[in-house]
């Protein structure tokens, strides 16, 4: 099999670290040679952070460079543009509407740019934009909004719903298993 590239981006607190752990013991347990790879940035003042998740027969390198994602998943609709020049032709990019105002913009030097998804299916890039927010909500908590990004990816992938679940059970603490269980569940049935 050929090495599957899936990055994972958006700012501090969203939860992209945990959606990279859950993705690494999901595509181990399937039997796939795995490496995640983590850049923080500025993540604790809400900057921007990538995780890098590659799978396959055998992966070499954690780090996937422009151009060579199959996935990239955007927990915020700037940061899907910010990354977008590294999906590959044919790639898709999964992103949550929702928009976080960088510093810029609060401060007032910037405006927030309109048009992101517009510009993103432009570009050649299948987009699939869901209100992850307003469905993790839904389910309980808008911490689950990496859940509900995660349920959009399992639809590209030929690996049981059980699995995935299974990977939340393992990835998530006992408390919160059944509030990201039924995050995923509603996101998963989003036709």
């Amino acid at each position: 099999m050929n090495t599957v590239n899936i990055m994972i981006v958006g700012v501090g607190g969203q939860g992209s670290l945990l959606a990279s752990k859950l993705l690494g013991k999901l595509f181990t347990d399937e039997g796939y040679d795995v490496k995640v790879s983590e850049v923080h940035g500025m993540s604790q003042r809400g900057g921007s952070v990538v995780t890098y998740v590659r799978f396959g027969d055998k992966v070499y390198s954690p780090v996937i460079t422009e151009g060579e994602a199959d996935f990239i998943i955007s927990f915020e609709k700037l940061e899907a543009a910010r990354w977008a020049p590294c999906l590959k032709k044919g790639g898709r990019i999964i992103v949550n509407t929702q928009e976080i105002d960088p510093m810029p913009v609060i401060t007032g030097k910037a405006e927030y740019p309109s048009g992101i998804l517009d510009e993103l299916t432009a570009k050649g890039g299948a987009v699939d934009a869901v209100d992850a927010l307003s469905i993790a909500e839904e389910a309980g908590s808008a911490k689950a909004v990496n859940i509900v990004l995660l349920a959009r990816l399992a639809k590209y992938f030929d690996i049981p719903y059980e699995k995935w679940t299974a990977a939340i059970e393992n990835s998530v603490a006992p408390k919160f298993a059944s509030l990201n269980e039924k995050a995923f569940e509603i996101s998963y049935n989003i036709k």
